[in-house]
């Protein structure tokens, strides 16, 4: 039987729960365990997919086409747990489920409830990760402890080990302990009353996990365990990491957390856990053999969560070269009035990523002839793809007013379409082309060089295609279709055969980027950054130097 970890948080929301859970998950992957990952969230949207970056950040997808919480993000980057749609559900997915079976006759006419009946929905999502190969399977609560829309979720895994058995369940709440500076010390209280809440519903946390900005004293830990009730060695520090959140699991080994785990649950001991290739990273890290600056110019800069896998494949393709990588938020929108000869001059490399709505495209537009016209390596995906079409339409094929019929409806060259069995949904909501699709790679292009094989797999979210009206004209001028379908039917990769690199891609690679093996296009994006900066530098060294004499008489 597999063994059951349930992740919940407390004070405030934004802990960490997520990066916390995934560090959890990969330290016991390391002593050998078979391990799942799950994330219940208390929202009642169906799935995040039409929810707005701005309050719940990227949408994250995964191979089967399922749009999940971000957090699923961090599972795959620290972890190997196979993610399928029952690794995330919704408030709005519960309920779904049980009205369907409502309205089926499945409850006999029973007045349906939010006890048993959604809390019974609730223990058998949680149950369908089980399975003979399974050692532990780690869910996550989303919210916070008092919240209202998460109680269900909490009563659900407070009666769980009623089923399993309680020596099968481990409860670990993840907490705030503030630091007050006018009075210059770590407060424990909101941490006992976080635990006291969790308590009143019945929960009593086997594990406390606490952000802290200041390391505890032995005299805190022993506060905290007193008052909530749990032995001194549970009561685990997470001290804020400003340097990498990879440090985090480091971290926990280090306070000795997957032990606990193991002795708590009954898990095989083990006398090392071999965590070298995460240190290996960090020194990286710390030590990188040369820096060089990436522009991301996108709708959602000022927002991180927006871009998160962006951002983190694009430090992972650092970590490959040994690079520090200095990445510039650029707002499509500002670029707009700013001019992109202002904004992006300095960069080494410019990439552009997805998106939807019209708002900032001509500020990704003018952002991708400034990276083509001046031989910066480029890097588009989805949207930035579509925009480098629209640009190399306008401007190199000489085709005016083309754009995109997501934008422009009467554009009078629509480079970019919608397919015919697209045309006529109206609701939104996983409607997309969504998931692994196949590519075939063309011999001799960038992109096969970087994967170094010919057919790849990569995620697809979006709803508009090249139109392949026009692929003739594009040939004709330079562009080259470096990635299709495999029956030919959709463009995959766009390619300038001319520049040191132009890549831009339909699928969203940064959804398979780790940091202990960074996507092949990042690495090659970054990988031709970094040569730039080098042929610059030679450049730069090679310019003659005015003499002595001669800078006296320039003073």
């Amino acid at each position: 039987m597999a063994k059951h970890i349930f992740v919940t948080g407390g004070v405030v929301s934004s802990l960490g729960k997520g990066l916390t859970s995934a560090s959890v998950g990969m330290l016991l992957e390391q002593r050998g365990l078979k391990v799942k990952m799950q994330k219940l969230d208390p929202y009642i949207n169906v799935d995040p997919g039409t929810m707005s970056p701005y309050q719940h950040g990227e949408v994250y997808v995964l191979d089967d086409g399922s749009e999940t919480d971000l957090d699923l993000g961090h599972y795959e980057r620290f972890t190997n747990s196979p993610l399928t749609r029952d690794s995330n559900y919704t408030t709005g997915q519960i309920y779904m489920s049980v009205i369907n079976k409502e309205r089926r006759g499945e409850f006999l006419g029973k007045t349906v409830q939010v006890i048993p009946h959604i809390t019974d929905e609730i223990k058998s999502v949680i149950r369908k990760l089980g399975d003979d190969d399974t050692d532990v399977i780690i869910t996550e609560i989303g919210g916070t402890v008092g919240d209202i829309e998460s109680q269900p979720f909490l009563e659900a895994i407070r009666q769980f080990p009623q089923t399993v058995g309680r020596e099968n369940c481990l409860f670990i709440h993840l907490t705030l302990v503030p630091y007050l500076k006018a009075a210059g010390e770590l407060k424990t209280k909101p941490t006992q009353h976080s635990v006291g809440q969790l308590r009143e519903i019945g929960i009593q946390p086997d594990i406390l996990i606490c952000r802290t900005e200041r390391n505890l004293s032995r005299d805190d830990r022993e506060k905290i365990a007193l008052f909530c009730n749990v032995p001194i060695e549970a009561v685990i520090e997470e001290k804020d990491k400003d340097f990498s959140i990879y440090e985090v699991p480091i971290s926990l080994h280090d306070n000795q957390l997957d032990d606990l785990i193991a002795n708590k649950l009954g898990l095989p001991q083990v006398s090392s856990v071999d965590l070298t290739p995460w240190q290996e990273i960090l020194h990286t890290l710390r030590y990188p053999d040369h820096e060089i600056s990436i522009a991301v110019v996108g709708k959602y800069a000022e927002h991180k969560d927006a871009y998160k896998s962006i951002y983190e494949a694009i430090d992972h393709a650092g970590i490959h070269h040994k690079s520090q990588i200095r990445i510039g938020r650029i707002q499509s929108e500002a670029l707009e009035t700013e001019g992109a000869e202002r904004m992006l001059a300095g960069f080494d490399g410019i990439l552009v990523p997805g998106g939807f709505g019209e708002r900032g495209i001509e500020g990704k537009i003018d952002a991708i002839r400034y990276a083509r016209e001046r031989g910066i390596p480029f890097l588009g995906i989805c949207l930035g793809m579509q925009c480098a079409a629209i640009e190399f339409a306008r401007n190199v094929v000489d085709l005016e007013g083309a754009h995109s019929t997501e934008f422009d409806k009467h554009t009078p060259h629509p480079v970019i379409c919608l397919l015919d069995e697209q045309k006529n949904i109206t609701d939104k909501g996983g409607t997309m082309r969504l998931g692994t699709q196949p590519c075939s790679l063309e011999e001799g292009s960038k992109a096969r060089e970087a994967y170094g094989d010919e057919e790849i797999s990569e995620r697809h979210r979006h709803r508009y295609e090249f139109n392949n009206v026009y692929r003739d004209q594009f040939r004709s001028h330079g562009m080259s279709f470096a990635g299709m379908k495999p029956d030919k039917s959709l463009v995959e990769i766009l390619e300038i055969d001319e520049h040191p690199w132009f890549v831009a891609v339909q699928f969203h690679p940064e959804f398979k980027s780790k940091p202990i093996q960074a996507h092949p296009l990042f690495a090659g994006f970054v990988g031709a950054a970094i040569a730039r900066r080098r042929r610059d530098a030679k450049k730069n060294d090679a310019q003659p130097t005015n003499s002595p004499s001669e800078q006296a008489a320039d003073a």
